[in-house]
């Protein structure tokens, strides 16, 4: 059994496809493993969701910040992109809407030693520690008082993760560092204007995984989200996310043993100005 996790696909149907084939994906014995971001902004999210959502327990995803924001329109809370319309208006959009909604913000597999989360861990936080703050929102996101969260994630404050924050500060922070996180300041809090590859950062920035005394430097982390970031020579760190939305790649590794890193071209769905 091959175990791959492979980068944000945002609707990208095609790509995904050929990426599976290019790595001879055998859906009886294989697992995949998402690293959020199935939909949106490419024209395939519903195509992608019935795919992975079909493979059953062969398949892992987490939350991204765009699966979140997908429910949020569901809901009513936003307007739908355009790109979102034919998943929104399918037959089966509640069930694959509720499977979404019952995904986690983070799995851990103890077996492999990889953490998959969608952009990170706060560098404050131990992994046993994270893995709480993920469930808090879990089961709040999997309840009945779901909608009441979707409508108080949105916003960048409060920056700084305290332990005594609570309510929808507390959650909506959490959400943020587990979906939207790149770079912090000096006391930790998050900063949400800059977007770029390390080293086009503003003085007092550093990437998330370079914050000095990160306490979770010694897990094996998988993420997504950046997809400027480039090549990286962190230890423990695999960012996934290589643009596949925006005319760059999609990208997968081999997790179960060395059988190394698989990518293919994609065509660009979005010109690179809303990144």
């Amino acid at each position: 059994m091959a175990v791959f996790a492979i980068g944000d696909v945002q609707g990208c149907a095609q790509a995904l496809k050929r990426l599976l084939d290019r790595i001879r994906f055998d859906p009886d014995e294989d697992r995949l493993w998402f690293v959020g971001d199935l939909v949106n902004r490419g024209p395939q999210s519903l195509e992608v969701m019935r795919f992975v959502r079909g493979l059953g327990d062969r398949a892992i995803t987490v939350l991204g910040n765009h699966d979140l924001h997908l429910l949020a329109m569901a809901e009513g809370i936003h307007a739908p992109s355009a790109e979102l319309h034919p998943l929104l208006e399918a037959e089966d959009a509640p069930e694959l809407l509720f499977w979404l909604r019952t995904r986690p913000l983070l799995h851990l597999d103890e077996d492999l030693g990889y953490v998959l989360v969608h952009a990170g861990l706060h560098p404050h936080w131990t992994l046993e520690e994270a893995v709480g703050y993920a469930r808090e929102v879990e089961q709040t996101l999997a309840g009945n008082r779901y909608i009441d969260l979707l409508a108080n994630m949105y916003g960048n404050e409060p920056a700084a993760w305290s332990k005594g924050l609570a309510g929808p500060e507390r959650q909506r922070l959490i959400i943020n560092i587990f979906t939207r996180m790149r770079y912090l300041g000096a006391d930790g809090s998050l900063d949400f204007r800059h977007n770029g590859a390390p080293g086009t950062q503003p003085d007092g920035l550093v990437p998330w995984f370079e914050a000095p005394g990160r306490r979770n430097a010694g897990e094996h982390i998988l993420f997504g989200h950046w997809s400027t970031l480039g090549v990286i020579d962190t230890p423990n760190v695999y960012p996934l996310d290589t643009g596949c939305v925006w005319g760059g790649k999609l990208t997968t590794l081999r997790l179960d043993d060395e059988g190394g890193w698989f990518s293919i071209p994609c065509p660009q769905a979005r010109k690179p100005d809303r990144r």
